[in-house]
């Protein structure tokens, strides 16, 4: 399990928040059934090799001063304009609870469908699942090299070998394989006139809590 330090802060002040930011550092908070809720900031170098090492939906051991917990990262927040990490957090968790995560789903493989001209189309690229926080996958991947023109694959399809729940429907389409002429109709409907566009391109934020 991987490990990543942190210290509490005493404030929620902007400017200490400012701070702590400008010393290379990411504000948090860590919270749970458990724990009392407890304000902390950790080092960004550390979070982002943390994270890009372990995954996003990784459990890891979040160390606050002198106690350790078991914990999932459950959100961050970007600044809207420069894209960088402002905030994180964490939930402590029981080991032996249950916990709903977002787990990002991977095709491998080369549908066979595609070789002879269809057309791949991946509809859901993340799936909520239900499981105890040992049992959480970094990724659900699925091999489509089977998969004809024609074929459809759903989230019943998915063989989770008991370890989770995966909290949609069975009929849930993930991906399917397109005839070739089904999608130039899906592109050529898809086609606009020339002119300005009705609105800018936009982002979407999320606010810092």
């Amino acid at each position: 399990m991987a490990v990543l330090e942190a210290k509490k802060r005493a404030e929620d002040k902007r400017s200490y928040l400012r701070t702590i930011r400008l010393q290379g550092n990411i504000p948090g908070v860590l919270y749970g059934k458990n724990v009392n809720n407890k304000a902390i900031f950790v080092n960004a170098a550390d979070f982002i090799k943390t994270i890009r090492e372990a995954g996003r939906n990784a459990l890891i051991t979040l160390k606050v001063d002198e106690e350790s917990h078991s914990a999932l990262l459950r959100d961050i927040q970007k600044d809207p304009l420069r894209s960088e990490i402002i905030h994180v957090d964490f939930q402590a968790v029981d080991m032996s609870t249950e916990v709903d995560v977002d787990v990002n789903v991977h095709l491998i493989g080369d549908a066979a469908g595609v070789k002879d001209g269809g057309v791949l189309q991946q509809s859901l690229h993340q799936l909520s699942i239900r499981a105890l926080p040992a049992n959480i996958p970094p990724s659900i991947d699925i091999d489509i090299s089977h998969l004809q023109v024609g074929d459809t694959l759903t989230v019943g399809d998915i063989h989770t070998d008991g370890k989770y729940e995966i909290n949609h429907e069975p009929t849930e389409v993930i991906a399917s394989v397109l005839p070739p002429k089904q999608e130039e109709e899906i592109h050529s409907g898809e086609q606009q006139e020339a002119g300005r566009p009705e609105a800018e391109e936009g982002r979407e934020t999320t606010p810092e809590s």
